[in-house]
């Protein structure tokens, strides 16, 4: 009887977020996150912003929370939003604290109802993270979070289906998420700046110094991985599972 009811419990929430992907989709609430959509709606995104000062921070960190529980692909233009509308020091806390919020919330979920759903159709992918996961944990993770060698809904899944403790995942999570947070912060921050001039999106705009410097510091987080290699391969065993795929 017990069995059964948790087997329910587990359907229902598959069924429950399948559907709230499907309604996102189907509504338009992910497609409108996408880059040129927020360029088309800056001014409105920041008149709403500007009339609920107080609400706004408390709802965009809610948004991503969901949208990372949910896996929804829409996380670098929330963070580039938040650079937007906050600018950097406040939209990279907020893009932090949100995403790292709805990565424990994923945990959760994986955990407690969607835990056989999620081995049963990932499987294959969180197997090459196992090894790595159960011998080093929180420094392994912690790896996986400043080198995005593995999409990030991976990563967020994973460390619950194969048993790893929640509060050592959630500070991986949060140590490791802080410098993509406000690098992404800084690039919609100068992005705003030269939107709110009058000047139109165009490839000139990645030479001001805005918005360079913070492209420069994000392609450093990019090739980390391939230095991560280089390093390992002179002897060092470490976290050598996270480079090899």
């Amino acid at each position: 009887m017990r069995e059964g009811l948790k087997n329910g419990l587990r359907l229902g929430g598959v069924v429950a977020v399948v559907a709230v992907c499907a309604l996102a989709w189907r509504a338009g609430w992910v497609q409108v996150l996408y880059w040129p959509s927020l360029v088309a709606h800056r001014a409105a995104w920041a008149a709403a912003e500007s009339r609920h000062r107080m609400a706004a921070p408390f709802v965009f960190m809610g948004v991503y929370a969901f949208a990372v529980a949910m896996s929804l692909p829409v996380g670098l233009w929330l963070s580039l939003l938040g650079g937007l509308l906050f600018g950097m020091w406040l939209g990279g806390v907020e893009t932090g604290v949100g995403a790292s919020v709805g990565a424990g919330l994923l945990f959760l979920i994986a955990r407690g109802l969607l835990g056989p759903f999620c081995e049963a159709k990932f499987g294959r992918r969180i197997a090459r993270l196992r090894p790595g996961l159960e011998r080093d944990g929180f420094a392994y993770l912690l790896a996986l979070r400043l080198m995005p060698v593995f999409p990030f809904w991976l990563v967020n899944l994973a460390p619950a289906l194969i048993g790893m403790r929640f509060w050592p995942y959630m500070a991986a999570t949060v140590i490791g998420m802080v410098p993509t947070s406000f690098v992404l912060a800084a690039i919609g921050a100068g992005l705003s700046a030269n939107l709110a001039s009058g000047r139109p999106p165009s490839a000139a705009m990645l030479l001001r110094p805005e918005i360079l410097l913070p492209l420069a510091a994000l392609a450093v987080l990019a090739v980390m991985p391939s230095l991560w290699r280089q390093f390992l391969s002179r002897g060092r065993g470490g976290v050598k599972d996270v480079s090899r795929v």
